[in-house]
């Protein structure tokens, strides 16, 4: 079989807010780095066997995975004692070491400076969910999440044709060539220094920690109103009841034994286990397949030279981006994630079904084929794989809505707990995939997008059967879906909810409240 991870180059060819945005450039811009020949040559790409550069390959990339996963368990203890905002900022700090690590050309220093810059998304992709979700008003949470998702596409984006760009304007020598998109790492983490300074930390979390006075401040910060505003004191009331519930019953404990008593809960541990399954399965749908290793996918199809690849990878990025642009601005909170996780899934699937029957008809991972239609069409799945997939499960997940899911559904003294155990899962499956994927494609070829393929329909399944709409729902309300006497099957779930909450709204009509501050809020909003 051919090597399919040397690019080679043909004749008369020339050699994502601001912390997605520094995970989404790192995820776009590594894979398309690796192919570049200054790259390749400084690492011993270059001139490696087949199998040399499968494992290379494997540990340049998910050296920032494993330094990821344990990014994950310190962000839940930091968040928890220093807040969220001062862990968003020590994650920055940190990934600047592992920048000027990567810079230097030592492969010791290379592996040094992914697994720290890893670290550093680590923390922050446990933290940022939890932060936005706690800040946000219900009506919006999604949209505001998903802005975030939109700003690791534009760093995706930028990683995927700053390469295309290096590889077209500098010496195939030149070191520039693989420092420069190394060097950009540099952008995101300092805008994030920046914009996060004067950020308030979450009131939710300031109130679990006896801070009243600071979470009223903070609120009061986050929706532009008054301390004394009605709405506010209202949302601060619920939020401290909602608290209060989730502590009933565990004083004289430890903090710590606190949250692992309460994590244990029926109720609680149901949310844990879905929002850890959920990011599983995220990344055995395959997407980070094509993330990481793009230009090799599009040289399997026919789409052979490094440029060539490079160029394929670039529009994939864009494809993706409008998807999460539409997902973002329009869909999250109109359609919900609920059906939007079923019909993503179901298309991404037949996409990789397709890839696999085109590879193996074709022959294309024992030798170059023809590009005739089967090789657009393959070209179209992989697009179309990353429309629909862009518009649900997200699988370079910064804050797709197994992100956001597992952000919302969460009770308050939980939340940093178990989002860090659902990332930790999130992290240690992309580390799978990503380092097998190089040696799956030598002894699988074309049974690689089978076997992803195969996964995204256990997605899709999964996600009928267990995962219910939460379009809407205040976070303090999420026990009316995932409490200890809610069925755990989606549909009860819903149906339970619906029946609660048309209760409540009876029951309030009768009382005969008055909501018209709130309405004027959320329109204002």
């Amino acid at each position: 079989m051919k090597n399919p991870f040397r690019i080679e180059e043909r004749p008369g060819e020339e050699a994502p807010r601001e912390a997605s945005a520094l995970y989404g450039y790192d995820s776009a811009f590594i894979g398309g780095t690796l192919s570049l020949p200054a790259f390749q040559s400084t690492f011993g790409l270059a001139t490696a066997s087949a199998a040399e550069t499968a494992n290379l390959s494997s540990n340049i990339l998910s050296t920032y995975q494993a330094g990821a996963f344990f990014g994950s368990i310190a962000a839940f203890f930091l968040a928890e004692r220093i807040g969220r905002k001062r862990t968003l900022l020590a994650s920055t700090a940190v990934s600047f070491v592992g920048a000027i690590l990567q810079i230097i050309g030592r492969i010791g220093c290379l592996y040094a400076g992914r697994a720290i810059c890893g670290l550093s998304v680590g923390m922050s992709s446990a933290v940022l969910p939890i932060y936005v979700s706690e800040c946000a008003p219900a009506a919006i949470r999604g949209r505001l999440v998903g802005m975030f998702e939109v700003m690791l596409q534009v760093g995706l984006v930028c990683g995927f044709w700053i390469n295309y760009g290096v590889n077209k304007n500098f010496s195939l020598t030149s070191s520039v060539q693989r420092r420069l998109p190394v060097g950009i790492q540099f952008v995101p983490a300092g805008l994030l220094l920046i914009c996060m300074l004067p950020m308030v930390d979450s009131p939710r979390w300031l109130i679990s920690r006896g801070r009243r006075d600071e979470a009223v401040q903070s609120l009061s910060w986050l929706r532009n109103l008054p301390a004394d505003h009605p709405y506010l004191e209202r949302e601060l009331a619920t939020i401290e009841l909602a608290v209060e519930h989730e502590l009933e019953g565990l004083a004289g404990n430890g903090r710590w034994k606190q949250i692992a008593k309460e994590a244990s809960h029926k109720g609680i541990r149901n949310r844990i286990v879905i929002a850890m399954l959920l990011m599983f399965l995220q990344n055995f749908t395959g997407i980070n397949t094509i993330n990481y290793y793009s230009p090799t996918i599009f040289k399997s199809i026919g789409y052979t030279g490094t440029s060539t690849g490079l160029l394929g990878t670039g529009i994939f990025g864009i494809v993706k981006m409008t998807a999460t642009l539409i997902y973002a601005g329009v869909l999250i909170d109109k359609v919900g994630r609920r059906l939007l996780l079923l019909v993503g899934g179901s298309v991404a699937g037949l996409a990789m079904f397709y890839l696999a029957a085109y590879s193996k008809i074709s022959g294309s991972f024992d030798h170059v084929p023809k590009r005739d239609s089967g090789a657009n069409a393959a070209v179209a799945m992989i697009y179309i794989y990353a429309l629909f997939y862009g518009m649900s499960w997200n699988g370079i997940p910064w804050l797709g809505i197994p992100w956001l899911l597992g952000s919302e559904v969460l009770p308050t003294r939980v939340r940093t707990a178990g989002m860090a155990t659902a990332t930790c899962v999130q992290w240690l499956s992309q580390f799978i995939v990503i380092y097998s994927l190089p040696h799956m494609i030598l002894g699988m070829s074309y049974g690689t997008f089978l076997f992803y393929g195969a996964w995204t329909v256990v997605a899709v399944v999964f996600a009928f059967l267990f995962v219910p709409e939460t379009k809407g729902v205040q976070l303090e309300d999420m026990v009316l879906l995932f409490g200890p006497d809610v069925s755990v099957f989606a549909v009860p779930a819903m149906r339970n909810y619906e029946e609660a909450h048309r209760a409540r709204a009876a029951a309030a009509d009768e009382k005969g409240e008055n909501r018209e501050d709130d309405v004027a809020y959320a329109e204002a909003v």
